[in-house]
């Protein structure tokens, strides 16, 4: 199989390398689920509540900045940045939404109890039905 690379190694002037053919196995680690609490839920929210606040808060100071630039230097960039900053600040408020809407969901889905459903099934005809009403009736 060496000699069918020779020419090929001379073509690109490059010296032929042994190539080792052992497979090494890894061993695949488990993954251990993680408990939520709530207290982690709670500490979550008021972080990610807190930094989408900063985002937002930075992105209006950051449009007015640009704003101004904008409208000194009357540049076609300048106003698409300052677009662009509007669109992000949009989205950040956007989040800011939907974490509220996670939040209640996982609450939600915590304070949710099982449902017990009993369905009663009658197999039989309409006539036997009929019959087994009019005992009970009868008692």
């Amino acid at each position: 199989m060496k000699k069918n690379f020779d020419k090929l190694n001379d073509a690109f002037d490059v010296e032929a390398e042994e190539v080792s053919t052992e497979i090494e196995v890894k061993k695949e680690k488990k993954t251990v689920p993680v408990k939520v609490e709530k207290d982690d839920i709670a500490r979550d929210y008021e972080y990610t509540r807190g930094n989408l606040y900063s985002i937002i808060e930075k992105g209006q100071e950051a449009i007015d900045g640009i704003l101004e630039l904008a409208q000194d230097s009357e540049m076609p960039r300048a106003y698409e940045v300052a677009g662009q900053l509007i669109k992000s600040v949009s989205d950040a408020t956007d989040k800011l939404m939907d974490l509220q809407k996670k939040l209640k969901d996982v609450e939600e889905e915590s304070t949710r109890k099982p449902t017990t459903v009993n369905n009663a099934l009658f197999v039989g005809s309409t006539a036997d039905l009929a019959k087994l009403l009019k005992q009970n009736g009868d008692k």
